[in-house]
């Protein structure tokens, strides 16, 4: 089974517009499709339950624990045969539920919008994902994308490129803060599922994803990624996105 893991501990990242949009392609493949929703907020729940009886059916899953539990529900909550199970994370994911997440995923998707206080979220958050979230030892792959992206020649958008070029992992794609998106939403549908002329554009930035999924899109970098996060916290490279107008 394919388990794609978007995550980021920072919310307001664009998490649920990442997992509807991949759901709902790979059912209209017709691969057998899940969505576990662990964020307490159900926002990819509540999309399904829009979601209209003429498109390709995926299953939903409420991965949201108990009040102090700290791990994924069983499997059961899936149906045995699902081919491609996208979990949609809570923000704030740490400790012993973040190498859970870890441990069950293939592939890492981590949105980041373009604002300081996100980037400088995400640098923590991915420091993290290695040194406590096990992603070090793990086999899994794990890539960037920029998300709720307003205007590509912004000052903004440009630490974040930079940003997510200080990292050397395989940042994918920028998507755009689309109306298209919002009306898929209110819809159930994804972007690969609507008019395909009103949705060009939103088709092309999702196609980069896809495709990395698929292994076409390689960790170039290696083991250099892994080496110059952990050392991200010490450097100077670090220490000046630490500042909010430095970066």
């Amino acid at each position: 089974m394919l388990t794609i893991l978007v995550i980021n501990s920072k919310g307001g990242s664009g998490k649920t517009t990442l997992t509807t949009n991949l759901a709902s392609y790979y059912a209209s493949k017709k691969y057998r499709t899940a969505i576990m929703d662990y964020d307490p907020q159900g926002s990819s729940l509540h999309w399904l339950r829009t979601r209209s009886g003429a498109f390709d059916i995926i299953h939903g899953a409420n991965g949201a624990p108990a009040k102090g539990a700290v791990t994924l529900h069983s499997k059961s909550w899936i149906p045995t045969d699902t081919e491609v199970l996208i979990i949609d994370a809570p923000a704030g994911t740490t400790g012993l539920l973040l190498k859970d997440l870890v441990r069950k995923a293939n592939y890492i998707l981590i949105p980041v919008a373009p604002s300081p206080i996100d980037i400088h979220a995400t640098a923590d958050f991915i420091k993290d994902l290695y040194l406590i979230g096990g992603a070090l030892t793990a086999k899994v792959k794990i890539a960037v994308v920029a998300n709720r992206v307003r205007n590509r020649n912004s000052a903004v958008y440009a630490s974040l490129e930079k940003f997510l070029a200080s990292l050397r992992l395989p940042f994918l794609t920028s998507i755009s803060d689309s109306e298209v998106y919002l009306q898929a939403v209110e819809q159930g549908v994804g972007v690969f599922e609507m008019d395909e002329m009103a949705s060009n554009t939103e088709r092309r930035e999702i196609a980069p994803i896809l495709k990395w999924l698929e292994g076409s899109f390689p960790n170039r970098y290696g083991v250099r990624a892994i080496d110059n996060l952990i050392n991200l916290e010490s450097s100077k490279q670090y220490a000046a996105y630490r500042v909010v107008r430095k970066i």
